[in-house]
């Protein structure tokens, strides 16, 4: 009896496994409906440019096959957006671009409970450069005219910036204690938004990245002083390091894409495919170029470990400046 039952059995395992074969390997998982493609800043800065970039390549070239939808989050110094993502735990149709305010952010605001680390590594797409900028009718031309002029108005010289606590603020920290200036900080939402209270001389100097000051420096209502960069960018090759100055300081502003907390592995492999495609498209290739992007692709266990480094350096940079 036991060996009728062994051989009766056999049909169905056979019949099991030429279905198997029939079938094939699993189809690869493809998002089943429009990403949320969210971004921690306002429209018009380098990030919302950046966004609205990247999605457009995605589009043209059929990169994903559902659309990604950009959606402005600026609240709160990018508080906005990362709970909004926090909040979409295990969620594999949610992606953020992040700022530097994605480290800056949860530690001076801990009450949100977000912990960076527990986002999906996507990629690192570039590291946006800084550089000081005035209006080109101020007559000031280099660091030296910028500092005396900046000490004889003191607490109302306006610089204006992005948040509270972020990127820009960091910045200014640093030029008011290496220049021994007492400038005011005053933040907007988007440096869109800041670019143009430069250019209409409703500030008197920014530290915005090339992308957000470009056409105000091209039509001549900007002037570029130094950058914020280890060697002179080449659009603005007659605006000196700050290292050349004499003071050894280098920043930059992460351009990343992270996935909601709990992101499965196949989620987040597919979305590091795609940008990985945009990464190397001949679009995002010359955009780096044109709006001096430093930093090559990261993702995964490396993206992570950059986050953490950053992490830390941006801690004590909030400590200097009282604000954790």
């Amino acid at each position: 009896m036991k060996a009728l039952r062994k051989v009766a059995l056999l049909p169905v395992v056979a019949t099991t496994a030429l279905a198997v074969l029939a079938a094939g390997p699993a189809a690869a998982w493809e998002p089943k409906k429009p990403v949320d493609f969210v971004i921690m800043a306002g429209k018009g800065g380098g990030a919302d440019k950046m966004a609205r970039l990247m999605q457009s390549v995605i589009e043209k070239h059929k990169f994903a096959s559902k659309p990604f939808v950009p959606i402005n989050k600026p609240g709160g110094s990018g508080a906005e957006a990362l709970v909004h993502l926090k909040g979409k735990q295990g969620d594999d149709h949610t992606i953020m671009v992040t700022l530097n305010s994605f480290y800056t952010t949860p530690m001076r605001q801990p009450g949100l409970g977000v912990d960076i680390m527990t986002f999906a590594p996507i990629a690192r797409m570039a590291e946006d450069t800084f550089l000081l900028w005035v209006n080109a009718d101020s007559g000031i031309t280099n660091v030296n005219e910028f500092v005396k002029a900046a000490k004889a108005k003191g607490n109302e010289w306006i610089m204006a910036g992005t948040g509270k606590g972020q990127e820009d603020q960091l910045l200014t920290n640093f030029l008011n204690t290496a220049y021994g200036l007492n400038m005011k900080y005053v933040p907007f939402k988007g440096g869109g938004r800041v670019a143009k209270e430069l250019a209409g001389n409703h500030a008197n100097s920014t530290v915005n990245n090339p992308s957000e000051q470009l056409g105000f420096y091209e039509a001549g209502k900007t002037r570029a002083l130094a950058a914020f960069t280890p060697e002179r960018l080449e659009l603005f090759g007659d605006a000196p390091t700050f290292k050349e100055l004499g003071k050894d300081f280098v920043y930059f502003m992460q351009r990343s894409v992270v996935g909601a907390p709990g992101m499965s592995k196949e989620a987040e492999d597919y979305y590091r495919g795609v940008f990985t495609k945009v990464f190397n498209s001949e679009e995002w290739q010359t955009y780096r170029k044109k709006k001096s992007l430093y930093g090559e692709f990261l993702t995964g266990a490396d993206l992570k470990a950059y986050w953490q480094r950053e992490r830390d350096i941006h801690q004590k940079m909030l400590k200097d400046i009282g604000e954790i």
